[in-house]
């Protein structure tokens, strides 16, 4: 019945949409929409005074587990560019950019062409991929934006540099923790690209994908592989409850630590936009972990 709801909200925002004058900008500046927050970070990148962002997911939610509002179906209808994840995680905006009649939308992909783990849509979380997506925003931006072109030609330079440092610094930090140590437990499995890139090893995840519980055989299992392989902690995030990550800390004697973010930023200046937030990651990872 919510999605019935749902849809019949968006459907009668639609056809308000296509009748009513969409309101004007009160600037020349690009006009982006973003699923979620992380993606925000690329633009404002890449972007700089040239474009006005907002995300459609509120900054400390999920986007796996966002609910679309009539509300975001008007951001899109006055949306020049819409930037999505793609592969699954934001695929509930497909049908609200259908339904703002927004026939000069343009949606940039961000995971289009990059090569997957298992069709696992956290690419973002290694800064090398991260670069991909700063290119695609930058293509888009000076198709829509030829004056500017060279600023954000010039922008995203700058800021794939910055994600090159990112890059070398987490490395080092991580390279500080014993081999033998360098394992996690997360919640959900947003982790494996940043893995991959940094040479840690995911032991295992507390839920299969967010909202659905782990049976209690899945979570015997999780407790017996932490024991035996001595992993130090396990890993949850803010926009989660932490209760089923105590309980299985508890039973396994080992650390939680509560605040590591992926899916979306954070409010405080620690993790403000994608930078700060791997940055942040990456010193509670090795200091859980050391």
């Amino acid at each position: 019945m919510r999605v019935i709801a749902l849809t019949c909200a968006l459907l009668a925002l639609s056809a308000c949409a296509h009748t009513a004058q969409a309101p004007k900008p009160i600037d020349d500046r690009v006009r982006v929409e973003t699923t979620f927050s992380t993606l925000n970070s690329f633009v404002v990148g890449v972007g700089g005074d040239h474009v006005v962002v907002h995300n459609l997911v509120p900054v400390g939610a999920s986007p796996e587990e966002y609910q679309p509002t009539p509300q975001d179906v008007a951001k899109l209808h006055d949306a020049q560019i819409a930037v999505v994840n793609g592969n699954g995680i934001d695929a509930w905006v497909e049908r609200i950019i259908r339904s703002s009649g927004n026939s000069t939308l343009r949606v940039v992909t961000c995971t289009d062409g990059l090569p997957t783990i298992g069709g696992n849509p956290h690419m973002w979380m290694d800064p090398q991929l991260a670069k991909r997506y700063v290119a695609s925003i930058q293509t888009a931006l000076a198709q829509i934006d030829p004056a500017h072109a060279a600023d954000y030609a010039h922008n995203a330079r700058v800021y794939d540099r910055k994600l090159d440092a990112l890059t070398t610094s987490i490395a080092t930090q991580i390279a500080t923790i014993p081999p033998q140590q360098r394992l996690m437990i997360v919640y959900h499995d947003a982790w494996p690209y940043y893995a991959k890139r940094f040479n840690l090893q995911i032991v295992g995840a507390l839920v299969p994908a967010p909202g659905q519980e782990p049976n209690p055989g899945d979570l015997a299992r999780l407790v017996a592989l932490a024991r035996a392989r001595n992993v130090r902690a396990i890993f949850a995030e803010p926009e989660y409850s932490a209760k089923l990550a105590h309980s299985i800390a508890a039973d396994a004697h080992i650390a939680i630590v509560s605040d590591l973010y992926d899916d979306s930023i954070g409010t405080n200046p620690n993790v403000h936009d994608y930078l700060t937030m791997l940055q942040y990651d990456t010193h509670v990872i090795v200091k859980a972990l050391q």
